[in-house]
């Protein structure tokens, strides 16, 4: 029921407040309301302080002392935190949750969706067998305790989820890598490209390294020995094509690169 066309007829006397049900209950002295209607129109029904600041508000300068305060000495403390050390030590007394207002409006405090890391759209996956193979490796006791725990190689491709390569090794090393991927190409030929995680067996972790090529051992062997071109990607940087060339490629192009090359 529209509010102001009930009050509108309230104040004509079109009506009484009992038939007007609970919009007219809901209206403090309903029969003056009517009346600003009837003089006014809608706008009457609008509170005068709307737009205006709160008598609740705290002074500027207030604010201003106990922003300048939280940035000298407690930049790095949460607006609960913070407001128990402004208490006690400045004796200033806010409320926790205009603090985290004042913060939040400054750049001192993240709120939760602020935090909130922002989702990855999932990677489609290659067209073609040989395109792409993940390659990574688990650790676990895949022999129930009738052997000693082991780590197991695997190399899944891509397009067809195909178990390519397995291989039960003592542990998750560069030379187990090269006996794998050895026997990877045998049997099935040159990749476009790995799929790895940031392990340090396919990628330098050292921000700072001050020698080498940024190329670790198992990298430079696979580049060496198999392919110049051969481009490995990381987990959460998206495994993109090759090259612009092979993205342009049409898709049985593709096929017939992808065809088993022996090494």
């Amino acid at each position: 029921m529209d509010r102001a066309a009930v009050m509108a007829r309230l104040g004509a006397f079109a009506v009484t407040a009992s038939r007007c049900g609970d919009v007219a209950a809901d209206c403090a002295a309903s029969s003056a309301t009517a009346a600003c209607v009837r003089g006014s129109g809608a706008a009457a029904l609008a509170s005068k302080r709307r737009g205006r600041p709160s008598n609740r508000k705290l002074a500027a300068d207030v604010r201003a002392r106990v922003l300048a305060l939280v940035k000298e000495r407690y930049a790095d403390f949460g607006p609960t935190l913070a407001c128990e050390k402004l208490r006690e030590q400045h004796d200033v007394v806010v409320s926790v949750e205009t603090l985290r207002t004042w913060m939040s409006s400054e750049g001192l405090w993240r709120t939760r969706m602020q935090r909130r890391k922002p989702a990855q759209s999932p990677r489609r996956r290659r067209s073609c067998l040989g395109e792409l193979v993940q390659i990574d490796g688990s650790d676990h006791e895949w022999f129930e305790g009738r052997a000693p725990r082991c780590t197991l190689l695997v190399y899944v491709d891509d397009a067809t989820s195909r178990l390519m390569e397995l291989r039960f090794v003592r542990s998750e090393s560069t030379f187990e890598y090269f006996a794998a991927t050895e026997r990877y190409v045998r049997a099935h030929g040159k990749p476009c490209a790995f799929y790895s995680d940031k392990a340090g067996v396919f990628r330098v972790n050292a921000k700072d390294a001050r020698a080498g090529d940024g190329y670790t051992h198992w990298t430079r062997y696979v580049r060496a020995e198999y392919r110049r071109d051969l481009r490995q990607h990381a987990r959460g940087q998206g495994a993109r094509r090759t090259s612009a060339s092979d993205a342009a490629r049409p898709s049985r192009q593709r096929a017939q690169a992808s065809r088993h090359l022996r090494p």
